[in-house]
């Protein structure tokens, strides 16, 4: 079903885009690579896509933190989650290393390098209880809401696929920009409306902690997000509080 709703995504491109106001932007040709899944208009969105060597060393190392036996939670996303390594340190050590979880986050990583990790890798030979998805953030320079809801859907089909056993915390994408008028937070606000109705009740629970960062009025504080994107000590001091009790919560703790 859910890898349907990404087609059904992909679909809807042509119509959502021919919309007053919004020119459809066609993708560069490009010489074909191998995809699980292929279609029109996603700019790659939702095609499985490595990187370069330093990337390839990180996931390497993401790789050799899955041992069978050993990962009851992993933290799947870009540099906003492999920041718990960072300056979110504290707040990892004190709420999710006692639960057994693991970092897979890379800095810069869109949809589509998250479902080659995802392929190969990633999660062989672990059946983590939770997976804690967030990621998105950097499509919304160059994807739709609804190809960046492609992606992500892409992804939690393929969790669910590879580790149906495994609840997924979907995380929509945090707020960025300075306040609500930033277009890229516009985007990711959209695509968040899009990717909610994943939820299920099960396996795929949705949840939304963006307004924990914000202002009554919707403004992003540098003291949460210095450069309004990643966060600061405080912001991972957030994000831990609002979603430890979740975590534990599928956990059965």
């Amino acid at each position: 079903m859910i890898v349907a709703r990404a087609r059904h995504f992909a679909a809807m491109l042509v119509v959502v885009l021919a919309g007053p106001g919004i020119a459809f932007a066609q993708a560069p040709a490009a010489p074909a690579k191998p995809a699980a899944v292929k279609m029109a208009g996603e700019k790659e969105s939702v095609t499985p896509v490595p990187r370069d060597a330093k990337w390839m060393k990180r996931h390497e190392l993401i790789k050799s933190r899955a041992v069978p036996g050993a990962v009851d939670v992993i933290f799947l996303g870009d540099s906003i989650t492999q920041g718990w390594e960072g300056a979110g340190k504290e707040a990892w050590e004190k709420s999710f290393a006692p639960l057994k979880a693991i970092n897979a986050g890379i800095g810069g990583d869109r949809t589509e390098h998250v479902l080659w990790r995802l392929a190969n890798g990633t999660i062989t030979g672990i059946t983590p209880k939770v997976a804690v998805l967030l990621i998105g953030t950097n499509n919304s320079r160059t994807n739709t809401p609804e190809q960046i809801a492609a992606g992500i859907t892409a992804i939690v089909g393929t969790l669910r696929e590879k580790l149906p056993e495994t609840k997924i915390l979907l995380l929509a994408i945090f707020p960025r920009g300075a306040d609500p008028s930033d277009p890229l937070r516009k985007t990711n606000a959209a695509a968040n409306e899009l990717v909610k109705s994943l939820d299920d009740g099960k396996h795929v629970f949705y949840l939304d902690i963006g307004p924990r960062f914000l202002t009554a009025d919707g403004v992003l504080e540098k003291r949460v997000m210095p450069d309004l994107l990643h966060l600061s000590p405080e912001g991972y001091a957030i994000w831990a509080g609002a979603v430890e009790p979740k975590v534990r919560e599928l956990l059965g703790k």
